[in-house]
């Protein structure tokens, strides 16, 4: 894992020794979304939609699978320890931890949910309204905890991470019956804006300021989405899925922007995974990789889940060199890349 060090460690030194000397501004980094930025929620629920086995969290803290959907680290730790928090935000559902560990970080993610309701019903995982219901929790215990004016001071100062709506267009309207007879995929889009808006507006009433409301990956150049096109004869990325990708994304930035003029102190951002993801997929040399439309579990076509087990003698021995860890999620490499770039943008700011 040298490579995640030379790309992001020094700079995360960098601003953790910022964050020390000017008194660290974000007290917490509070988390919604799916699979990238689950830390093992789905553990404690009936789904399918795990990922707590090996080789999973194979060069995690300890090598032991946590429920993360990559060999490692998400996004989400690289970024809370680049505030000078805990290196690995935990999962408000494990019950190895108490409110005076999420008081300083927590996710509410679940793998395969999205904006719409019926995406988490394809898996039965927990929907982004269930989401928000376990964060009003979370606030009643945490002033039970802290008390109100300590609770309240890190509500509102805490950095609240958005990071969903790949799993709605890849595993509802493209992949199953339903909302396709229902919505263009245009109208499709600005229904999901319409979710997203008012979910932030819900998180700024409850008292939530400063919001990263997270873009979409190029979908298209997923490893399963790379294998369907091999059986149309070539295995390029889809880029009419990435189109879709970067519209959607053009659509969440202005909804950033309406919002934020719209609603007095907040302080949303639009943090866009698509451009990083792309450029590594494209100049994969330039960041250490050498596989980028195969990913390091299995056959790295299609694997994901219980399709991605460390029995199979085709999982790969370095993860470093593959963009890709399994059929939908990144290495923790590129975890890495897309942090360091992410903080580096958007949430600069914020320090």
């Amino acid at each position: 894992m040298a490579s995640i060090h030379i790309l992001w460690l020094p700079f995360v030194h960098f601003l953790v020794m910022v964050a020390k000397i000017h008194g660290a501004k974000i007290p917490a980094i509070i988390v919604f979304g799916d699979s990238s930025v689950d830390a093992g929620n789905n553990n404690y629920i009936p789904t399918i939609a795990r990922s707590n086995f090996g080789p999973y969290g194979r060069d995690f803290d300890g090598g032991h699978p946590t429920g993360r959907f990559s060999n490692g680290k998400i996004a989400t730790d690289f970024i809370s320890e680049a505030f000078g928090l805990k290196g690995a935000i935990p999962a408000y559902l494990d019950p190895g931890y108490s409110i005076s560990d999420f008081a300083t970080g927590v996710t509410f993610a679940s793998a395969g949910t999205g904006y719409d309701n019926a995406t988490s019903d394809v898996l039965s995982v927990i929907p982004l309204w269930k989401e928000l219901e376990y964060y009003k929790d979370y606030q009643t215990k945490l002033r039970a905890n802290l008390g109100d004016r300590k609770a309240n001071d890190i509500i509102r100062e805490a950095l609240y991470i958005i990071s969903i709506g790949t799993n709605d267009f890849v595993e509802n309207y493209y992949a199953i019956p339903g909302r396709s007879s229902e919505y263009t995929i245009r109208e499709y889009e600005n229904f999901l804006v319409g979710i997203a808006g008012n979910f932030t507006k819900e998180l700024y009433d409850l008292g939530a300021r400063k919001i990263s409301l997270g873009g979409v990956p190029p979908m298209g150049c997923m490893p399963l989405e790379r294998t369907r096109n091999l059986l149309g004869g070539n295995d390029q990325c889809l880029d009419s899925l990435n189109n879709v990708a970067a519209e959607f994304n053009v659509k969440l930035n202005d909804l950033v922007i309406k919002q934020n003029k719209e609603f007095h102190g907040m302080d949303m951002v639009f943090s866009d995974p698509y451009g990083i993801l792309l450029e590594i997929i494209r100049k994969p040399a330039v960041y250490g990789f050498e596989f980028t439309g195969v990913a390091c579990c299995a056959t790295g076509m299609f694997e994901m889940g219980y399709a991605c087990r460390g029995i199979n003698p085709f999982t790969c021995l370095d993860a470093d060199k593959y963009v890709f860890w399994d059929s939908f999620h990144p290495t923790e490499k590129t975890n890495g890349i897309v942090a360091n770039h992410v903080v580096k943008t958007s949430l600069a700011k914020f320090f």
